[in-house]
């Protein structure tokens, strides 16, 4: 074929793809809808012109378009690792935690129960063996999220929403094909009815096998990017041949899941990338990664729809039967799964609650698009299938994937509608009247003094001023006018407007690169949770929010547990550096927040609710301050070197400025500009690098502190800094729970913790130790011991403890001081404990 005429065709396709979008955008329809229709037309018209007698002038166009090298193999190693490595790049995986159950059951446990469910309703009405029908079952199960994102996106749909259904239909696309590719094997081999215990055995193998292939190919590749820290484009260049070895090395080289690999080499490249790469690198490399999918996404599905017509020739009467069972049994499949088991695992609460329009939104948008038509391409051409089988498993999947295009599609926009989806809620309609008045009396002044700097005609000014005012006054009219907004609700918008100027900030911060690469998606994904806790739970979704971002998850304490019991650091280590960064970046961002309290929020909500926000922030930074302080008591020096380090990249960001003012004044040329340029970038790549961590040094520094061990020589504390354990607790944590035995002394290093006995409290600091007069009385107390703080502790066992106890008189008279405060005899306690010892 000639050449010239390929690559017209291709330059015209791409020219479609160019239309085709705002076309959609005019019509109102999914940017994939438009996609699959002009496909089916161009497929159409081709082979129509090919066909007629009418004329013969369009035929070399039409052989060329019908002659694409269009193959199953094309968009399963060319295409679809674009659009998956793509998709995990622009995740937020931090923001996917919070709904990582609802986005499992619905990308894993969905598709198989959709699988089987399809697979054994074909099977009831169709003369078709079980695993043909197991097949279909897993080609029609994977869906298409750029219909449904895109509307979400453009309508401003809740962001949760548009989260869950991204990890559904990223995760599920694995899912399906690694199904697909079990029960392809049984239908080529000629099985029957294959034994399922057989092929899900080997599923978590296809997995597991994959899952390994991906994550060391993007671990390689990342060391390889950073040794190539000055060279962007080498950069990108390798990230853009990652997806295709993993694919690839998977496939071919083990037989795992190459779609795993491909998903699991970009999750673990977004979740190292940014630590690892300048930020600029890291930001120019995902926007490369946005115009190869976007080409990608709009080729595969152009190029799959001209299949249409060629895999819809020979339908048959009875064939629509079959496409009907499987609409019925894929939707029954999705109700159980979003109505029956999300809502049950919410009652569990093993899941987060999904709000039923978010449901009824997704099982309507679960369209399928171009991997269904690229898996079922795939079936029509092996030569090792049947000749029936592969035509009706062409003619189903194609007919359900326009089902889904056509009748989902087209009216999905409308049902969002219907949910109320696209709409803002009261709260949100009172905040855009509040802020339109505020606003425009903001720009009412800054118009009169623009008039006056440009002397601009008075009769002008005047007509203008009188139309603005009665603007003006309407809009404050209505914001008065409106239904009154509660206090609570007050508090809610401006906790919400806190949190966007705070998410706003740290973007700021970061384009300054005074937040260094590795902190900033969790900065700003901390900062998208405290957006959606307002919005979702107003004043206590916010605290909750903030308790959390400062708090110790569950991941940290397995770092500590490995630490401890296994002496594997190097995670504790990687952990608590990132906690020391994230607490002083998240202090940074919170001393700019109080003038924006006072500079827009009073002028809109009032002074009380200002006042309430100063006091939220007020204790929110105490907070920070109270667990970063703890930090610093433990690891002074690198409190030090941390700091340091945030200095020389505020002076270099200030340095840059200077250079760029003075190329601006002219005052230096574009050599010279240069040259200091590629100066800084060094610099600024020396202070990205995070100085080391070394815990095992800094638990002797901390033992030290404790004015409970300043008796003991040398030797002795570095023994006991060797068998203290640590423990880091949370605010609101029980520690000591009431009639429980006591087999450890707790040495307060930083927070606060707080005893109840007999309707009596007492708060302890840091410093102090609580447990030693349970194990010295030898019987239970009634005692519970909550942290009020974010706290940690250093334990002891009651052996060690007794023994340090006869030696050191510093601790016996903290054993006094502490016995006297809560009304025991202090003197039977230690001399009981000295002889025992």
């Amino acid at each position: 074929m000639d050449i010239v005429l390929i690559t017209t065709v291709i330059a015209s396709l791409f020219l479609v793809i160019g239309a085709a979008e705002p076309l959609a955008a005019r019509l109102r329809l999914p940017y994939s809808v438009i996609l699959a229709a002009i496909g089916i037309l161009i497929g159409s018209g081709a082979t129509f012109f090919l066909r007629t007698e009418l004329t013969d002038a369009l035929n070399p166009i039409s052989e060329a378009i019908l002659g694409l090298p269009i193959r199953s193999n094309v968009f399963l190693y060319v295409f679809l690792p674009t659009l998956l490595f793509q998709a995990t790049l622009g995740m937020n995986l931090r923001r996917m935690l919070d709904d990582w159950v609802p986005i499992l059951v619905l990308a894993v446990v969905a598709v198989v129960v959709a699988t089987f469910s399809i697979g054994y309703a074909l099977a009831s009405v169709s003369t078709l063996p079980l695993a043909v029908c197991l097949l279909i079952g897993a080609i029609v199960s994977t869906t298409d999220p750029s219909a449904v994102v895109s509307i979400f996106r453009s309508i401003s749909a809740p962001r949760r929403l548009a989260r869950i259904i991204e990890g559904e239909s990223l995760l599920n696309d694995a899912a399906a094909i690694a199904l697909f590719g079990l029960f392809m094997g049984f239908v080529m081999l000629g099985v029957p009815d294959p034994n399922l215990g057989d092929a899900l055995a080997r599923f978590p193998l296809l997995i597991a096998g994959g899952a390994l292939t991906g994550w060391l190919a993007a671990r390689l590749a990342v060391w390889i990017m950073a040794l190539f820290a000055r060279h962007e484009l080498a950069q990108i260049s390798i990230s853009v041949a990652l997806p295709y070895l993993a694919y690839i090395g998977a496939e071919q080289s083990i037989g795992a899941s190459g779609v795993i690999a491909v998903v699991v080499a970009g999750l673990t490249l977004n979740l190292t990338g940014p630590g690892r790469l300048p930020p600029v690198a890291w930001a120019n490399l995902r926007e490369v990664w946005d115009v190869l999918a976007h080409w990608a996404g709009a080729l595969i599905f152009i190029l799959a729809a001209l299949l249409i017509p060629r895999l819809l020739e020979e339908v048959r009467i009875e064939d629509f039967l079959l496409i009907g069972v499987v609409v019925l049994a894929a939707i029954a499949a999705r109700v159980v799964i979003l109505f029956g088991l999300l809502p049950l695992l919410a009652l569990l609460r093993v899941s987060p609650p999904v709000e039923r329009p978010y449901r009824v939104a997704i099982l309507w948008g679960g369209l399928r698009g171009a991997v269904t038509l690229a898996l079922a391409l795939a079936v029509t051409e092996s030569f090792r299938v049947p000749v029936e089988v592969k035509r009706v498993v062409g003619i189903v999947a194609t007919g359900f994937t326009l089902f889904t295009l056509i009748v989902q599609g087209t009216t999905l926009r409308t049902v969002i509608g219907w949910l109320g989806l696209d709409r803002l809620s009261p709260i949100d309609h009172a905040l855009s009247r509040q802020v339109v008045a505020v606003a425009l009396q903001t720009v009412r002044e800054d118009v009169a003094r623009t008039t006056e700097n440009y002397e601009l005609t008075h009769d002008i000014v005047r007509s203008e001023a009188k139309r603005f005012g009665e603007r003006l006054e309407d809009a404050v009219k209505t914001a008065e006018d409106s239904a009154e907004i509660l206090d609570r609700d007050r508090v809610t918008l401006g906790l919400i407007a806190l949190a966007g100027h705070e998410r706003d900030t740290i973007l700021s911060r970061m384009r300054e690169q005074t937040i260094s690469s590795r902190m900033s998606e969790q900065v700003l994904s901390d900062a998208d949770r405290l957006i959606e806790g307002a919005r979702s739970g107003g004043r206590s979704g916010y605290q909750r929010a903030t308790r959390r971002s400062v708090s110790y998850g569950r991941t940290f304490r397995a770092a500590v547990v490995l630490n401890n019991r296994f002496g594997l650091s190097a995670t504790l280590v990687r952990m608590t550096a990132d906690r020391f960064e994230l607490l002083l970046s998240q202090r940074l961002v919170l001393r700019d927040l109080g003038i924006f309290i006072d500079g827009r929020i009073r002028r809109i909500h009032g002074r009380r609710v200002a006042d309430l926000l100063h006091e939220l922030l007020a204790r929110r930074t105490e907070a920070v301050e109270t667990a970063l302080e703890g930090l610093r008591l433990q690891y002074p020096g690198y409190a030090e070197e941390l700091e340091r380090r945030f200095i020389r990249r505020t002076a270099l960001r200030l340095e840059e400025r200077e250079y760029t003012a003075m190329r601006e004044d002219g005052l230096i040329g574009a050599e010279v500009f240069t040259a200091l340029m590629q100066d800084l970038a060094a610099r600024r790549a020396a202070a990205e690098y995070r100085p080391r961590l070394d815990i095992a040094l800094q638990r002797v520094e901390l033992v030290r502190q404790f004015p409970l061990f300043a008796d003991l020589d040398e030797r002795a504390l570095k023994r006991l800094g060797r068998v203290l354990q640590t423990r880091y607790i949370n605010a609101g944590e029980i520690m000591v729970r009431r009639d429980s035995a006591v087999r450890s002394v707790f040495f307060i290093a930083s927070g606060a913790v707080e005893l109840e006995s007999a309707g009596q409290t007492w708060r302890l600091g840091r410093g102090e130790m609580f447990g030693q007069l349970t194990i010295l009385m030898q019987k239970p107390r009634r005692v519970e011991v909550r942290a009020i703080a974010p706290s940690t502790l250093l334990m002891l066992d009651e052996d060690r403890f007794r023994r340090l106890l006869k030696r050191s008189i510093a601790l016996q008279e903290a054993v006094r001081s502490s016995a006297q405060k809560r009304g025991i005899e202090p003197e039977g306690l230690v001399s009981s404990a000295q002889e025992a010892a």
